[in-house]
């Protein structure tokens, strides 16, 4: 058994803006698994949000990663469970997962997703993540956005009525928000009827984590938009406590831990009636393809930060009419694109050319 581990920078197309941030790049890392000759990849992001780092991920992976897998894979449920229990970073856990699932389809010979009998178009629709910006700029963003089924709008108060305003009238896709706990109660009251006018579908985490008085009194709130926990809710434990305080949470590997934490923490909040969104955070098509491989288990999806790349490192998945279609290659069905073909050169142009 032989386990590696890589850094990546993924560079975003343009600047991404929430209420909390701006960044035109991001650092992730990418596992590998070698056991009897096939080699399984696996992207660990770090849980930012949380104050992970990447050097903590690294660092798990480097100096536990093979004793956590073990001697061998013949029993690969009972390595998911050990790295879904390990006490390490969600990064390291999400990579060596990532790992594992990838080298099950690899030494197959075939997709991970027919491995375990799942189609290979995601029944749901994806969404389009748009970050914060002026109303020109987003309405540029929307014009060049993929054939998704609804756009999530980035933002932080009063000050992006306008923009939302003009998003609708140039669409009719649903129209999602995400205020990355940006507002407090009084905020909320006052945009909720202007929202509603405008089909505004949900809002992700409004008020901070820790306000709690602030998600129960809305719920009180006539004619207020269904709330959805983003960093709110990140294992079986905050799921139980966002019964009482939202209508939906959403789910990401890197919040989780890797495919097989994140099972538990959908189904889970299944069991207690709440929708479930399986969404990303950026990164590239390696990491979506491991949390495709949970979309049956979720109400809405949205994985989308594929288009947000300005080289991404691998590729495979497609979209169809919105829907997400999973790579064909062995394993998690993405390829490495510094195993692709170099492009010919464009010939040479002639100073006597005219």
């Amino acid at each position: 058994m032989e386990v590696r581990i890589r850094r990546v920078t993924l560079r975003l197309r343009t600047v991404f803006e929430s209420s909390h941030l701006a960044y035109d790049s991001t650092d992730t890392c990418v596992a590998t698994v070698t056991h009897h000759g096939v080699t399984g990849r696996g992207e660990g992001t770090p849980a930012w949000a949380h104050g992970e780092t990447l050097d903590e991920v690294v660092a798990a992976v480097e100096a536990y990663g093979a004793r956590i897998l073990g001697p061998d894979l013949s029993d690969p449920d009972a390595v998911l469970d050990r790295i879904a229990d390990w006490d390490a970073p969600v990064g390291a856990r999400m990579a060596l997962d990532g790992a594992v699932h990838d080298w099950l389809g690899r030494s197959a010979g075939v997709p991970t997703w027919r491995l375990l009998g799942l189609p290979r178009t995601l029944t749901e629709p994806t969404g389009y993540t748009i970050g914060i910006g002026s109303t020109a700029e987003t309405l540029a963003l929307l014009t060049d956005a993929p054939d998704v089924a609804a756009f999530k709008l980035k933002v932080r108060g009063v000050e992006d009525l306008d923009r939302l305003a003009a998003v609708r009238a140039a669409t009719d896709r649903a129209i999602r928000i995400d205020a990355n706990e940006a507002w407090d109660l009084a905020t909320a009251r006052d945009l909720t009827p202007a929202l509603r006018n405008l089909d505004i579908q949900l809002v992700e985490q409004p008020f901070p984590t820790g306000a709690v008085d602030a998600y129960r009194r809305y719920r009180e709130l006539p004619g207020r938009l269904p709330v959805f926990l983003d960093e709110g809710c990140t294992d079986v434990a905050s799921v139980h406590a966002a019964a009482d305080l939202a209508d939906g949470v959403v789910v990401k590997l890197a919040k989780s831990g890797g495919v097989r934490a994140t099972r538990r923490v959908m189904e889970t909040a299944r069991r207690l009636g709440l929708s479930v969104m399986l969404s990303c955070n950026c990164e590239s098509e390696l990491a979506l393809s491991q949390a495709a491989l949970l979309a049956p288990l979720a109400d809405r999806v949205d994985l989308d930060s594929q288009f947000l790349l300005r080289d991404p490192p691998f590729r495979g998945l497609g979209l169809d009419r919105g829907h997400i279609v999973l790579g064909d290659a062995p394993g998690l069905g993405v390829t490495d694109t510094a195993d692709d073909p170099p492009t010919a050169a464009a010939p040479a142009r002639s100073d006597a050319s005219s």
